[in-house]
């Protein structure tokens, strides 16, 4: 490019980029795993534990052990597996959420159907920094879209951006 002519912008000509879909953060990676890995030992010795009591050998008190542990492995990829495959969006019409791998889930909310927003956060959500968006849709079958493992400043952001949306859509209905 020579020095008498100006800088040019590509922006104008190209069309904009396909608005991309966001992972999870890693922190959430702990929680997905750590969590579904220990509900599925706790059931697992609970199991473990009544089998042994009702069958009664005593040779079997490794059973329960070894039941957790197995359920725990399973469960801990179980969880990384939903980590993985959770995605969300937010763009002009609205928010969308892909989860699942072999059943797969794609959910799209209008931002006109947005009827309010929620944030939840739990201990163990507060403590790697984590929120829960839950997206309370008009109508009755799936009125609610509940977003897990969000980045605390991305949920807000979200929150607030759906929020003024839906402000947005009511003004223009008047």
């Amino acid at each position: 490019m020579s020095e008498s002519q100006p800088a040019t912008s590509n922006a104008q000509t190209e069309p904009p980029a396909p608005a991309d879909w966001q992972k999870l953060p890693p922190r959430a990676r702990a929680l997905f795993v750590g969590t579904t890995a220990l509900g599925f030992a706790l059931s697992a010795t609970v199991a473990g534990i009544v089998f042994c009591l009702t069958a009664r050998p005593s040779w079997l008190w490794w059973l329960p052990p070894a039941c957790a542990l197995a359920a725990a492995v399973l469960g801990a990829w179980l969880g990384w597996r939903r980590y993985r495959h959770t995605r969300w969006l937010l763009d002009a019409d609205g928010f969308g959420l892909r989860r699942g791998r072999l059943w797969q889930s794609d959910t799209r909310v209008p931002g006109s159907r947005v009827q309010h927003l929620d944030i939840r956060r739990g201990p163990l959500e507060r403590h790697f920094r984590l929120t829960t968006l839950v997206i309370h849709t008009a109508g009755t079958r799936n009125s609610e879209v509940s977003v897990s493992g969000l980045d605390a400043l991305d949920a807000e952001r979200l929150r607030d951006h759906l929020a003024r949306q839906t402000d947005d859509d009511d003004d223009t209905s008047d």
